[in-house]
């Protein structure tokens, strides 16, 4: 089926809402710690995604898709691959805040790699809405940097993989979506999930998850990762990477907001306040793309 702009954004909203729980259901597990989390929500989520994808393709043609992929297959699952552990990893190193703020780079890197790799021209009001969003991050992100703790830096640090992942990723979507018969890219998915569980099964070794803790990553797995980012690789067809990045900030907003309520990390007045910023600048650049379209892609 083919989304109009309005649908697609819609859909990529409600990726970004299902992506945000991450954060404060990590903040409930019981013995679970670092990679044993990563590998436990990556091995649930390609799980889940050999079961979607092959009741949307066929068993026959997810195969087929993976043996017949090609190298931008293979590049976008290492992407995948990256953000999936990353993330995980991350989380346990410093808070949910700290991590989202830091991915909230992404669409910058996303529209720099648009315009160096692809020669794309951003529209002002993306790059508008960039700018504002890099204040936002920056004033959020200065603050958080000011406590000095060096935990703080390494979860910091490798939470910048993550948005360095995506804007290649959404780049090399970007590219894809040229060709007269591009690969089929929901399959990288499964590819950056599988990757993801075999590099983390020896580093989680001993396993500590109780049965509360398997169950609450499998929940994370299904329905925070695999839907989501099927649903991420489906609106890349309609939206700009650009685009798609500015929407996934919204993870960000509802993701701080979350471990706040669930989990008691409350956000200091920087963060409120630039993710403020970054909100209202996400919200303008989508408001003035839907004004720019024809009265007939509006619905």
């Amino acid at each position: 089926m083919k989304l109009t702009h309005r649908q697609a954004v819609w859909v990529m909203v409600a990726a970004a809402l299902m992506w945000s729980t991450a954060g404060v259901v990590t903040r409930h597990l019981e013995e679970a710690r670092s990679f044993e989390l990563t590998f436990w929500r990556s091995a649930f989520n390609a799980l889940a995604l050999v079961v979607l994808l092959s009741w949307l393709r066929g068993p026959s043609m997810l195969w087929a898709n993976l043996r017949g992929g090609g190298r931008a297959l293979w590049i976008s699952g290492l992407c995948w691959a990256v953000m999936f552990t990353a993330f995980m990893v991350a989380l346990t190193l410093t808070t949910v805040a700290n991590v989202l703020v830091t991915m909230a780079i992404g669409p910058l890197l996303t529209a720099l790699g648009a315009r160096i790799a692809l020669g794309h021209r951003l529209a002002p009001r993306t790059w508008v809405a960039i700018a504002l969003a890099g204040v936002g991050i920056a004033w959020m992100y200065g603050h958080e940097f000011s406590a000095g703790d060096p935990r703080l830096l390494l979860g910091t640090l490798v939470a910048l993989a993550v948005p360095v992942a995506a804007a290649v990723n959404w780049t090399l979507l970007q590219h894809l979506k040229g060709h007269d018969d591009p690969p089929d890219m929901l399959s990288a998915v499964l590819v950056g999930a599988l990757l993801s569980a075999a590099v983390t099964l020896p580093l989680a070794w001993p396993m500590t998850a109780s049965a509360h803790d398997i169950t609450l990553l499998a929940g994370l797995g299904v329905f925070q990762l695999a839907i989501p980012c099927l649903m991420a690789v489906a609106v890349a067809r309609v939206l700009s990477g650009p685009e798609i990045s500015l929407l996934g900030l919204l993870e960000v907003m509802f993701g701080v907001l979350w471990a706040w309520l669930g989990a008691g990390e409350s956000p200091g007045q920087a963060v409120l306040a630039g993710g403020a910023l970054v909100l209202v600048a996400l919200v303008g650049n989508e408001i003035l793309a839907w004004r720019a379209l024809p009265t007939t892609r509006r619905t």
